[in-house]
């Protein structure tokens, strides 16, 4: 049988899925013990125990500045930014992107302006966002909107600009008005789409995310791996990077399975 008519299952998924981290995994610890038989010392590479020592210390001891879980303190302030930076993008792509791509006129007036600033470089406005809006929390969060919610806007306007005109021509000829078309016609079938936009933009929030907390930040996951790094405290940096890989993972597992559970008729017979 030809690998492309070959369909895995859900346990070979995930044994296949795993493979190539535990593999990584592997590599990474032998290399780890190999430096440290040569140089003890070494930081480069920290050993599992010195990395577990060092962040049961984030995870278990209050901050002796502000008494709280510096580890928790940390998640909790990046996924709260992150939070309203993605929720407020979604609604903005939700609401333009709905009259875009319903409305030849407004998609004409403005879709040149939304596709202006898609393809400015986010972190370019960085500084004039911490001018304009200081250094506090609202300059974070708004890097985060400038950087995801132009594309997504643009996404769910092609999705919503390429359904079927037979579509509109029905619904207009049993009376619908231009809102009723917008929200009876394409709103149903933007949703899927938009929970597929949310997860592509994932990973460019949480670039921007960290961006933003390491140049102007007290607390936050960016923040601590930027703090750190001026000691060459890999053993901080690396469990860092890996629950920030997590926690994105989780997010977007969740999403496809909102998505799933929501909107079954937009994924078809896919597996």
């Amino acid at each position: 049988m030809r690998w492309v008519n070959r369909h895995v299952g859900r346990g070979g998924r995930l044994f296949l899925g795993a493979t190539p981290i535990l593999l990584l995994v592997l590599v990474y610890i032998v290399m780890a013990a190999s430096r440290h038989a040569v140089n003890p010392a070494d930081k480069i590479l920290p050993l599992p125990g010195a990395m577990a020592e060092s962040m049961s210390a984030l995870l278990f001891q209050p901050d002796q500045l502000t008494g709280q879980l510096v580890f928790w303190a940390d998640t909790l302030a990046s996924l709260q930014r992150l939070g309203i930076g993605l929720g407020i993008s979604t609604l903005m792509a939700l609401m333009v992107g709905l009259a875009l791509g319903v409305l030849p006129p407004v998609r004409a007036t403005f879709g040149p302006l939304v596709t202006g600033i898609a393809v400015i470089p986010p972190i370019a406005l960085l500084p004039i966002l911490f001018i304009a809006l200081g250094l506090g929390e609202t300059a974070k969060v708004a890097l985060i909107v400038v950087g995801i919610a132009p594309v997504m806007i643009r996404d769910i306007t092609a999705h919503v600009a390429a359904l079927p005109t037979e579509q509109i021509i029905k619904a207009q000829t049993l009376g619908a008005s231009s809102w009723q078309v917008m929200i009876r016609v394409a709103l149903p079938q933007a949703m899927p789409r938009l929970l597929q936009a949310m997860r592509l933009a994932l990973g460019p929030a949480w670039v921007f995310l960290i961006s933003a907390e390491a140049i102007a930040s007290d607390v936050g996951l960016g923040y601590r791996i930027f703090l750190v790094r001026r000691y060459l405290s890999m053993d901080v940096i690396l469990p860092y990077v890996a629950w920030i890989a997590l926690l994105a993972i989780l997010i977007d597992v969740a999403l496809t399975f909102l998505s799933r559970r929501l909107f079954p008729w937009a994924h078809g017979a896919s597996h």
